[in-house]
């Protein structure tokens, strides 16, 4: 009886150690989290900023991903049933990314870039098979957050908790490093370029075409090096977690201590 009650309480003690380190670390974020269908994705299998195309993944689901350096990249596919028609649910796909901040008292603020966000919005019952497609932008503020390891699925858990401190549903680690598209502008309007503009029609157009060109490229990259990122797919399980460190750490500390007994 000594032994399974001296790992459990080590067992214990250190993932709840680990726990409380990583919810007051903002570096836990870093990486791309998905929603439980685990189908949803932010980078360019979700969105082609060049076409400006939302692409639909096979099942609901949100996903976030945070670099180290301050930048977020959303991705979400919700869809809602229609309590007039059972048949005709609507469906709306959201892309936005652009900077975050963690506050002192721990509440985590995205801060979008303006003129990057889209929205695909599906009514099939009311738009005729015509969706709609503008542009999106939402502030969004959470309450607080916090990163464990889940103890059913074995891998990180991100919980966000929302303004009202409801919690959203979990996320979990799906990649890490992130796979996000490029961090900058991508879509930038007249108000927003960042590059320099001649002061000409012809050269501001120049100018636009280059962006474009450079945009696209780097996009064409990141969809042909997608399966060769150095992002890695996390496999959900509970050996693949860093529990089985735990563990294995806890029964050699636990040997040495009944070593030490004898």
């Amino acid at each position: 009886m000594l032994l399974p009650s001296l790992l459990g309480f080590l067992l214990q003690t250190t993932i709840l150690f680990h726990k409380t380190k990583a919810d007051s670390d903002a570096q836990s974020l870093y990486g791309t989290w998905s929603s439980k269908s685990n189908q949803v994705f932010t980078g360019p299998g979700f969105y082609d900023p060049v076409d400006e195309l939302l692409i639909e993944p096979s099942l609901p689901g949100i996903s976030y991903s945070f670099t180290e350096d301050g930048w977020f990249e959303e991705a979400t596919y919700q869809v809602s049933g229609n309590p007039k028609d059972p048949t005709c649910p609507m469906a709306s796909l959201i892309y936005q990314h652009g900077k975050y901040e963690i506050l002192s008292n721990g509440t985590l603020i995205l801060h979008p870039i303006e003129v990057d966000g889209r929205q695909l919005f599906s009514d099939p019952c009311n738009d005729d098979g015509i969706s709609t497609y503008t542009r999106y932008n939402q502030t969004e503020t959470f309450h607080s957050f916090s990163v464990q390891i889940d103890s059913y699925h074995g891998v990180w858990s991100l919980q966000l908790y929302q303004f009202d401190q409801s919690p959203m549903q979990p996320l979990y680690l799906a990649y890490k490093p992130p796979m996000m598209l490029p961090t900058e502008t991508l879509n930038p309007t007249d108000t927003s370029n960042t590059v320099e503009n001649t002061g000409t029609v012809d050269g501001a157009s120049e100018t636009g075409s280059l962006q474009k060109r450079s945009l696209r490229s780097m996009v064409k990259r990141s969809l042909e090096n997608r399966h060769k990122t150095s992002a890695r797919k996390i496999q959900k399980g509970f050996w693949s977690s860093s529990i089985f460190w735990y563990i294995a750490s806890g029964m050699l500390g636990l040997g040495s201590i009944l070593f030490l007994m004898a």
